[in-house]
């Protein structure tokens, strides 16, 4: 285990809007207010044609192959993610959800692109007096939290 420490920033209440990509509108906004790093919670709708990434096809092979996942329908979403920079400062959101409608629910990672139904909630607690970012992992393919 590896850690570090930080402290509260500020604490952002956003709603996005029918049609927005969750993780683009997320790292767009981090850019627009200076937030390098964040805690969030989200809930709200998934809509149709959502991708998630829902696992690896194989858990130990390499290069890891990804499984995505095409929501049919709408769905009740929920979820928690951080936002750290990568090598470059860009901001990163790394965020898994669970998205249930009916008898059916489904978890994964939103990076494929996941579309606002309605309406989404988040709150957002930014992160200060970290230098933890994400660093691209030869061994996994994985762009791994260095805090």
């Amino acid at each position: 285990m590896k850690f570090t420490t930080a402290t509260p920033g500020r604490i952002f209440i956003l709603r996005l809007e029918d049609g927005e990509i969750l993780h683009e509108t997320v790292e767009a906004f981090a850019r627009e207010q200076g937030i390098r790093a964040a805690a969030l919670i989200v809930l709200g709708g998934a809509d149709e044609g959502s991708k998630l990434v829902v696992g690896p096809e194989d858990a130990r092979s390499s290069p890891v192959v990804a499984m995505e996942l095409m929501l049919t329908g709408t769905y009740e979403s929920t979820g928690v993610g951080t936002i750290f920079p990568d090598a470059k400062g860009n901001p990163i959101l790394h965020m898994h959800i669970a998205c249930g409608r009916k008898a059916t629910a489904v978890a994964g990672c939103v990076r494929r692109g996941v579309k606002v139904w309605q309406v989404m909630e988040l709150i957002v607690w930014e992160l200060l007096g970290t230098d933890a970012k994400r660093v691209f992992d030869p061994a996994t393919g994985f762009e791994l939290l260095q805090p």
